[in-house]
């Protein structure tokens, strides 16, 4: 089964309504909410009791933290606004403060679980996890994360583990042209930190559903041509490998200026923003219909 995905549902109403309409309209059948989302009670109000499938979206890089701030002071400042960076988290590792970063860490992730545990118990669904901006494959992260399922003894399912085919994007490189170089060296990055993850705790992952996952090489740029065009071949992919496929967008952009003055980190005040986000939200309306490209789009009268 092939899953379409949205990531940051919870978010704002507006936005986390983009994200449905993809899913009312389109094939959009997957989505991830962001616990500590200022309008998050008022979004799970609107949010499908069936049909689609719901992830916990870690979050250590946008808002406010979930956690006591006394509790988390090496991830967010006095007025419990996250202020780790992705470069902080990669380097705790290496560093005598490993331990209390992680303590923390621990801490921060129990919150956002807890906090949507009822969601997934009242709707029957099981419980599924991926991280803000991938965070949650750093070392120190997952090691958090997997410590944290352990005592806790929740029924995880799934971790998202974005370590994409390179080799699927090479045979259509010409395609998909042009996208951000800078994406490749994301890739490249993340499929270090996952196969170190999948390494230290191979016997707890291998009990989870794995997924063939697309997403980030093309982040920005995963327009409707883009889709189509990998999406044939990503499915034959994860067929002859036996799994799943999940393909990511973010068709959740963010345009009221009361919301946007509530996005605390500058990269996703850049990303929900940018005109990507409109493109992704109909490259998935636009794979479910039959018309024409632009007669589909007018015709649901959506926007993001």
């Amino acid at each position: 089964m092939t899953e379409f995905h949205a990531d940051d549902y919870g978010l704002f109403l507006e936005q986390s309504e983009r994200i449905l309409a993809c899913f009312e309209h389109g094939v959009l059948n997957g989505t991830s909410i962001i616990s500590n989302g200022p309008e998050l009670d008022t979004c799970l109000r609107v949010l499908p009791e069936k049909g689609i499938q719901l992830s916990v979206h870690l979050n250590l890089m946008q808002g406010r933290c979930l956690a006591s701030v006394e509790d988390v002071p090496l991830l967010a400042d006095e007025a419990g606004r996250f202020r780790v960076t992705f470069a902080q988290l990669l380097f705790a590792g290496l560093s005598g403060k490993r331990e209390a970063y992680k303590r923390q860490i621990k801490t921060e992730y129990r919150a956002q679980i807890r906090k949507l545990l009822p969601l997934f118990k009242r709707n029957g669904q099981n419980l599924r996890i991926d991280g803000h901006a991938h965070w949650h494959v750093v070392p120190v992260a997952f090691d958090a994360l997997m410590e944290v399922i352990r005592e806790e003894n929740l029924p995880v399912t799934y971790i998202r583990m974005p370590d994409e085919p390179l080799s699927l994007y090479l045979r259509h490189l010409f395609r998909l042209m042009p996208f951000p170089g800078i994406n490749i060296v994301k890739v490249l990055l993340l499929k270090l930190l996952v196969s170190r993850n999948c390494r230290k705790w191979k016997m707890q992952l291998q009990r989870m559903e794995q997924k063939l996952f697309l997403g980030v090489m093309l982040s920005g740029h995963f327009d409707y041509r883009r889709m189509k065009a990998i999406l044939p071949a990503a499915e034959a992919m994860a067929a002859e490998k036996g799994i799943g496929l999940e393909i990511l967008a973010h068709p959740g952009s963010v345009r009221l200026r009361e919301n946007l003055a509530k996005v605390t980190n500058r990269d996703d005040y850049r990303f929900f923003t940018s005109p990507a986000r409109e493109e992704e939200g109909k490259a998935f309306l636009l794979l479910k219909q039959t018309e024409a490209p632009g007669d589909r789009v007018e015709k649901t009268g959506k926007t993001f």
